[in-house]
């Protein structure tokens, strides 16, 4: 038995080598019938887990003026919220944009996702007794501050068309929306910026100075006109 085993274990012989075989042997890719990536995720799921669980949390307001986000950057029209902010789940924004997609198919089109479902949400059973962390995980979730852009078109598309299935979209999604275009003024807050309104004039002083502060050597001056300072 011990020399059979040297004899395998040795040198292979001249006719048991892949040469002394009539023609060449094909060559076979060695290709895995599985794989080791992770399959591709979409805009409603995070590429990475959290590694600690989010507070409920409420939406950022922009408080400096800021009008990030609140206009079209890369497509023709968009779909933008209009009353307030809220947190929104990735099931109700996967049903707007199945909803838009099924509008516009057969057409030539991109859409483009403005806002990505990275806040996940957290919830325990009924009857559960207070404490003991904030429970398993239940879905993911968004917090969109108002007058953010969530949605926009880019194609060859006639406006009542995009208006159309961004229409449709906004009656699956909780709150209220509005078409907006590609020129279309900013916005801070709930105001639209244009038509003389200004983010200078936004953040002027809208109260008269206090009584008793007109005997003063630098009273503080007012910016809002009346009939008074007028005549």
């Amino acid at each position: 038995m011990g020399p059979q085993i040297k004899m395998l274990a040795g040198p292979l012989s001249a006719c048991t080598r892949p040469t002394c075989l009539p023609g060449s042997l094909p060559t076979f890719s060695l290709a895995r019938c599985f794989s080791t990536t992770s399959p591709a995720l979409d805009w409603l799921t995070p590429k990475f887990a959290e590694k600690s669980k989010s507070p409920k949390g409420r939406p950022h307001v922009a408080t400096g003026g800021s009008t990030r986000g609140t206009t079209v950057v890369w497509g023709d029209f968009g779909l933008r919220m209009k009353d307030h902010d809220r947190r929104m789940p990735s099931s109700a924004l996967k049903i707007a944009e199945e909803t838009i997609k099924r509008r516009l198919r057969g057409m030539n089109y991109k859409l483009y996702k403005r806002v990505s479902a990275n806040i996940g949400v957290y919830t325990k059973g009924n009857e559960q007794r207070m404490g003991k962390g904030k429970g398993k995980f239940d879905y993911w979730t968004v917090r969109l501050p108002v007058s953010r852009v969530v949605f926009e078109l880019k194609g060859d598309l006639h406006e009542k068309v995009a208006r159309e299935a961004f229409r449709l979209a906004g009656h699956k999604l909780p709150g209220l929306w509005e078409f907006v275009k590609k020129d279309d003024p900013p916005v801070v807050g709930i105001t639209k910026l244009g038509n003389g309104v200004t983010l200078e004039s936004l953040k002027r002083a809208r109260r008269d100075p206090p009584l008793g502060t007109n005997d003063l050597d630098n009273p503080p001056q007012s910016t809002s006109s009346s009939p008074s300072s007028s005549q």
